[in-house]
C-alpha cells in the first residue's frame, strides 16, 4: 500500500489541506513527513526501552490508575490475542491533570520524566498543528477548532507501547480496532505489522500492510472525527500482525477539550447528507466508549 504523504510545513497550505481531505476520504490514514521532530524520534525509542526494562516490581508501582501509568502483559491472553504491555502519560494542560501521571523515581530513571514531557509537547505542536490543516480541509477557517475550545487544553495523551516478540496462536498481538478519538500520530521503528482494512463492511476483510517509512508519522482518523464530518472522513480498521519479533511504537492521541461539544461541521452536512449524529461533549463520548472498549 502506498498511503498519501503530506508535508505538515509545506509553503503551499491549500494544496496540503486537499490532499489531507483526499487521505482522510479515501484511507482514513496518511504519513506526516517534515513535522520537525524527526531529529527526536530515536530518543524517545531509547526512552521507552528504558522504562520497559525496569524491573516488574518497579514498574508495578506505577499500576495504571485513571488512565496513566503502567498495564503490563495480560497473563490470561498468553500468546492468544492482544499482547502488549504500556504507559500513558495522560494530559498535561493544567496542573489537575498533570498530577494524576504517574513517573519513575528519578533513582531508578533519572532525568526520564523530563525528557518524557519534553517530548509530549513536541508532539501536541505537530497536533496542533495537524488540526489546522485539517480545518482548512473542511473549507472551515484554519482556527476553527480554537475557536470552539477543541484545543486550548486538549485531552491528548501519549502511550509507549512494547509488543514481545514470542510466536503465539494468533496472528494479531493488537486486535482489529478503530481509534477512539480524534487524531492518532503513530511512530514505529521499522518492525512490520501494521495493517489497515479500508472497507469494514466488507466480507471477509480485505488488510494490507502500511510500509515503514523513516521519519514520518503515520497519522489516523479516529471515531470521533468521523462522527464530526458526519462520516466524510473515515476512522479505518488497523491492527498490528504477530511477526515473531519485538516491537516498540509510540502513540499519541489528539483528542479535544472534554467540555468542546462535538457536533457536525457546517460543511459536512446539507438538505441531502443531514447531520447523523446528535451533538456530545468530547468528554462524554470518550468516557461512553472507553467504558466499553478494551485500551
Amino acid at each position: 500500500m502506498n498511503l498519501p504523504i503530506i508535508d505538515l510545513y509545506s509553503p503551499h497550505p491549500l494544496s496540503t489541506a486537499i490532499a489531507i481531505r483526499q487521505a482522510c476520504i479515501e484511507y482514513g490514514f496518511f504519513y506526516l513527513v517534515n513535522h520537525g521532530v524527526e531529529n527526536e524520534l530515536g530518543k524517545a525509542f531509547h526512552e521507552s526501552r528504558r522504562f520497559f526494562s525496569l524491573p516488574m516490581d518497579e514498574k508495578m508501582k506505577m499500576a495504571r490508575k485513571e488512565f496513566r501509568g503502567y498495564t503490563p502483559l495480560d497473563p490470561t491472553l498468553g500468546l492468544q490475542g492482544d499482547s502488549k504491555e504500556s504507559y500513558y502519560i495522560g494530559p498535561m494542560a493544567d496542573s489537575a491533570n498533570v498530577k494524576l501521571n504517574q513517573w519513575p523515581s528519578p533513582e531508578s530513571l533519572g532525568n526520564w520524566r523530563s525528557s518524557m514531557e519534553s517530548f509530549y509537547w513536541k508532539l501536541f505542536g505537530v497536533g496542533k498543528k495537524l488540526f489546522s490543516l485539517i480545518a482548512l480541509s473542511l473549507d472551515m477557517d484554519e482556527d476553527f477548532f480554537e475557536k470552539i475550545g477543541a484545543i486550548d487544553k486538549p485531552s491528548a495523551f501519549l502511550r509507549l507501547l512494547r509488543y514481545p516478540g514470542e510466536m503465539g496462536g494468533h496472528e494479531e498481538i493488537c486486535s482489529a480496532h478503530s481509534d477512539t478519538g480524534a487524531l492518532t500520530l503513530l511512530i514505529t521503528e521499522g518492525v512490520p505489522g501494521l495493517q489497515i482494512c479500508r472497507d469494514k463492511s466488507k466480507e471477509p476483510q480485505v488488510w494490507e500492510d502500511v510500509p515503514y517509512m523513516e521519519g514520518a508519522f503515520i497519522v489516523n482518523i479516529g471515531d470521533l472525527m468521523e462522527r464530526w464530518t458526519n462520516c466524510l472522513y473515515q476512522s479505518t480498521m488497523h491492527r498490528v500482525k504477530r511477526t515473531g519479533k519485538e516491537r516498540y511504537s509510540i502513540a499519541f492521541f489528539v483528542d479535544p477539550h472534554p467540555d468542546c461539544v462535538v457536533e457536525c461541521i457546517k460543511t459536512c452536512c446539507s438538505e441531502s447528507s443531514p447531520p447523523r449524529f446528535s451533538p456530545i461533549r468530547s468528554g462524554d463520548y470518550m468516557d461512553e466508549r472507553l467504558a466499553v472498549t478494551p485500551v
